[in-house]
């Protein structure tokens, strides 16, 4: 069986730091790689990086509905277009933000194969794929958000962060 993950919830240090790349994919990363989609078809998510779960690592895993995809060491080589679309986070459990992000991005990344991959994504693939590119470097949905919108979420951030200590 594959062992489910606890999701880090927002005030978590590891959810701000810059994680570390992979060398490469072995049986310990394809492990992570199973518990990661597991625990995020678990709790109904889109995508989830392994900072959400503890682990500093350039890994995460996404399915917008196309089948689930393992993304290790992303980079962005192109980036177009422009949209915005309101985002929740596991991390940050009832809390949404309008985010405004590119629409189409051509990405590098190694799979689970340690294969590497070159390829395009639009609308909401790409928007999954630069949410969870953002917890790699630290960077959450609510800082995206205006100030007044800030305002309004200070209470339910504050609920949040007690939960997570």
């Amino acid at each position: 069986m594959i062992p489910q993950l606890t999701i880090r919830l927002y005030g978590d240090p590891v959810l701000r730091k810059k994680a570390a790349s992979v060398a490469s994919v072995g049986p310990g990363e394809r492990i992570l790689i199973k518990s990661l989609l597991a625990t995020m078809y678990e709790h109904k998510g889109v995508g989830l990086a392994a900072p959400q779960v503890g682990i500093s690592q350039q890994i995460f895993v996404a399915d917008s509905g196309d089948g689930p995809l393992a993304i290790i060491n992303p980079k962005i080589l192109k980036k177009s277009g422009s949209g915005k679309m309101e985002e929740g986070c596991l991390s940050i459990p009832g809390v949404h933000v309008n985010v405004r992000r590119p629409k189409d991005i051509i990405v590098q990344y190694i799979d689970e194969n340690n294969r590497r991959v070159e390829r395009s994504m639009t609308e909401l693939l790409a928007r999954v794929f630069l949410h969870e590119y953002d917890h790699l470097h630290g960077k959450l949905i609510v800082d995206y958000a205006t100030l007044a919108e800030k305002a309004l979420l200070r209470k339910k951030l504050s609920e949040i962060k007690k939960l997570s200590k």
